[in-house]
Parts: structure tokens; sequence; C-alpha cells
């Protein structure tokens, strides 16, 4: 008999890690694992290999000014996006490999989640955060990355905000926009958010807007 969902409470020490190897170590590393876990009817399932893209985590910061109710946006290529395209026919005019984006950037060693969005607001978009709260912490795609992502939403002044941010050093062209709100909202429903950490970051910002604005604002 299967265990009713809200009983079973699997860890870590639930999974038998019988080997790991690295099969591949260049910009991102391919790690692979035998292993095996306990299973929900009882015992452990069959020794499994499985593949997993160290991506490293993240953290991506929605940047609102609720002066002026306005969102500070980027845009840049995305080669992911392209190889998307190029491999699935039936993608093709759902998006482009330049993607609407909320700022983001990786968590180097030592640095806490914070720093780095207030690092990467700088970086990407040229903004100070002045406030910050956290959202929520989310995996990408589990089933072949470690990847996870912290998301932020910071408070930053828009009036003077744009132009074309990024480091030579990491070929970034980040071309940095605001946009107000509602349309924003509007853009979102026309499904024009294609990265899932954006469209995390937006359904979240119009669940939480209107009260977010009101504690930024003292309303």
């Amino acid at each position: 008999k299967v265990a009713d969902f809200t009983e079973v409470e699997f860890d870590k020490a639930d999974i038998e890690i019988e080997e790991r190897e690295p099969v591949f170590s260049g910009y991102f590393r391919v790690d692979r694992y035998r292993l095996r876990h306990r299973l929900f009817a009882g015992g452990w399932s069959d020794s499994m290999g499985r593949e997993v893209f160290e991506r490293g985590h993240a953290v991506a910061v929605i940047l609102y000014d609720p002066d002026l109710d306005r969102l500070v946006l980027i845009h840049q290529f995305r080669v992911g996006a392209l190889a998307a395209l190029n491999s699935e026919p039936h993608l093709e005019g759902a998006f482009t490999p330049w993607l609407l984006e909320v700022v983001a950037g990786i968590i180097d060693d030592g640095e806490s989640p914070e720093t780095v969005a207030r690092r990467e607001a700088v970086e990407e978009a040229g903004c100070e955060i002045s406030q910050i709260e956290p959202v929520c912490r989310f995996l990408l795609s589990p089933g072949v990355t470690s990847e996870s992502i912290t998301l932020f939403c910071g408070r930053v002044q828009a009036h003077a905000v744009g132009g074309i941010h990024g480091l030579d050093a990491e070929h970034e062209d980040i071309r940095v926009f605001t946009v107000a709100v509602d349309e924003a909202f509007r853009w979102l429903d026309e499904g024009r958010f294609a990265n899932a950490t954006a469209l995390i970051a937006m359904q979240w910002f119009r669940l939480n807007h209107a009260a977010l604005r009101r504690r930024w604002c003292g309303g």
C-alpha cells in the first residue's frame, strides 16, 4: 500500500549514493551518479545511473519602483533559447533567443544571496537597491540539474534607468528598460515571458503587487 503523501517525509537519509564521478568539467560540470532510494510502497529502488548538470546556484531579483509603479526588466541573448528553437520546430514563434528577464546572477564562494542580488542589480541594471525582501527558493529543472534560484524583490529608483549594461569579460550585452506595472502584466498574459525564473517572479509580483506597494510607500 502506498503511503498517503502527507505521511511521507523522505530526505537525504533515504538515498544511498553508491558512486559519483565527474564526466565533464568545463564552464559547467557534469557528474554521473549511481544511487538507489526508498520507495513510497516500501523497500528500495533498483540501482540506477543519473547524470547531473552542476551549474551552481543563483539569485534573481525583481526590481520595482513603488513611487513610479514601474518595473526594471532586462533583455538579453540566451544560447539555450537558440538551441531550443533549433531542436524543436513547434517552438518556432513562441519566443526568440533574446528573452525578457529579471536581473539574476550566480552565487560565488563566500557570498550571501542578498549580496548577489545587490551586486547584480548594479552590474546588470545600474540600480542600487534600497529595500529588499526575500520571496522564495526553487529548483529550475531538478530532473537534470542541481541549480536553485533564490528570489528577492528589491526597491529601486527607476527614473534614470536604461541603456546597455553587463560585464565585457562575461560577454554580456544587456538592454535595460523600465515598464509600467500594468503593461508588464499584459505581457505576462500574452506569454512574452519565456524564461521560467522571470515567469515565477512575475506571477509572484502580480499576486503581491498591491500589498508591496502599500508597504513600501507607507500607504
